[in-house]
């Protein structure tokens, strides 16, 4: 039986680059998985249905926070987004880390499921920066793009609320400390000990003998 996976949720502002360090992220560790989240909102011409979402109607969402489908889910300019407790849990089950890309309502959610989850926070390179990669991705509308922005203040005001914040002013170095943090949560005491309790226990006979 594996041990445990780690849930870890990243959450920013809407441009930051978070999908795309996660994406990365994910391709390069082993062991670890992105949870594909369910969506109402309409697919966009780049995005893949199992791939980047499940897109589905709203009525279908409706009924999985019903049957309790849905570890967390929440609504973000007029559409629902969530996370399916069968993905995660399964995957947890199975010894593999599991990473919800969530906004910071879905992290306080998650927070009081998995109080040892860890959380990370991605900020990005300065408020221009953050107008300019919305505006360059030519995702949304002006409409959608102002009411982002103007999202960006109460993102922030959550920020205290995670464990560790990754500054996003260049690709390369935020990778590596993400990395670097999923590393350290591996390393930690706990789960070294359960991984190495043979020789753990061989090493404490011999002290003792």
């Amino acid at each position: 039986m594996p041990e445990s996976g780690h849930l870890f949720v990243i959450a920013a502002p809407s441009g930051t680059g978070k999908t795309t360090l996660v994406k990365t992220l994910v391709e390069a560790v082993p062991k670890i998985t992105v949870s594909i989240s369910h969506i109402t909102r309409a697919k966009r011409p780049a995005e893949t249905h199992g791939v980047n979402y499940y897109f589905v109607e709203k009525s279908e969402f409706q009924r999985m926070i019903k049957q309790g489908e849905l570890l967390e889910y929440a609504t973000v300019f007029g559409n629902y987004y969530g996370t399916s407790r069968r993905f995660v849990e399964e995957r947890l089950q199975q010894g593999i880390d599991v990473i919800l890309e969530i906004d910071w309502q879905g992290h306080q959610q998650i927070r009081r499921l998995f109080p040892n989850m860890i959380s990370i926070f991605i900020l990005p390179p300065s408020l221009e920066g953050l107008k300019e990669r919305l505006i360059k991705r030519q995702q949304d509308g002006p409409e959608i793009i102002k009411q982002r922005l103007k999202d960006v203040t109460e993102t922030m005001s959550h920020i205290h609320e995670f464990d560790y914040v990754v500054f996003n002013d260049n690709f390369d170095h935020a990778l590596a400390e993400l990395k670097t943090i999923i590393e350290a949560i591996r390393l930690r005491t706990p789960e070294q000990t359960k991984k190495y309790k043979d020789l753990i226990s061989e090493l404490v006979t011999i002290s003792t003998e």
